[in-house]
């Protein structure tokens, strides 16, 4: 691979192995993502989708190649929070008394001292980011009192607040509403004339080729990656999901 000026690069992962216990979960994985570029992260369940974001966030080590994030190591990356990671199901028990404004506020917590006493830049952070999600008047309310989409949008601003260079999404419009989904969209676009860089995993195909600059198609190891309009074909989705060709609507040009 040649010689790369990282720092021109938001996300460089370069051969990436990820094992679980012996048992390979991704293998030679490369992507590259600059600022302001949205990436579909498309793969069959067990494909390794969520393999590669825990790569991405540390959360995993990886058995070889090397990751940088904005040009530095993952550590420095970490210590940034540079990375802001949105998980299809979050770890949070709905039936825990937790407002919106505390979860969103938990995006802040990587900037605190130790007792984690928000300054006035917190609580503004906090309060722009409810405020791009549609979510201030039900600020105060118990998350466990949410729809589905509404907890959606409440962690997407979590991941705001954060302000981070890079958020990586995983199925961000699984069990959302129509309001939501185009709140969504519609943010990803904002998000991309901020010049963030978005990684998103999903099935959702017309999503894909709506919004997404790049593509990555991964079976445990990436089938074809780049610009959506050469990538996304009939047949590289149907090599991706091991010869089932699933429901997809190419278009007129297909």
């Amino acid at each position: 691979m040649d010689k790369l000026n990282y720092k021109s690069y938001r996300i460089e992962a370069e051969n990436i192995c990820v094992d679980y216990h012996g048992k390979v979960a991704l293998y030679d994985a490369n992507l590259r993502l600059k600022a302001g570029q949205i990436c579909g992260l498309v793969g069959m369940n067990g494909a390794g989708k969520t393999t590669f974001f825990n790569a991405l966030t540390g959360f995993v080590n990886i058995s070889k190649g090397k990751i940088r994030i904005n040009g530095e190591s993952l550590k420095i990356a970490q210590q940034d929070q540079a990375i802001a990671y949105v998980p299809q199901s979050e770890g949070i028990d709905c039936q825990f008394p937790v407002s919106v404004w505390d979860v969103v506020m938990m995006g802040r917590y990587g900037s605190m001292n130790i007792l984690r006493s928000p300054r006035e830049s917190d609580i503004q952070a906090v309060k722009d980011a409810i405020d791009r999600v549609d979510l201030m008047e039900l600020s105060s309310i118990p998350i466990g009192n949410l729809s589905g989409g509404q907890r959606k949008r409440t962690f997407l601003a979590r991941a705001i607040a954060q302000r981070a260079s890079i958020l990586l999404l995983d199925e961000p419009f699984a069990g959302v509403d129509i309001r939501t989904e185009k709140l969504i969209s519609e943010l990803f676009i904002q998000f991309k004339n901020e010049g963030k860089t978005i990684l998103l995993s999903t099935h959702d195909m017309i999503h894909v080729r709506e919004f997404c600059d790049l593509v990555l198609l991964i079976n445990k190891t990436v089938v074809a990656y780049g610009e959506t309009s050469e990538v996304f074909t009939p047949e590289n989705i149907t090599s991706t999901f091991g010869g089932m060709s699933p429901d997809v609507s190419f278009g007129p040009e297909s």
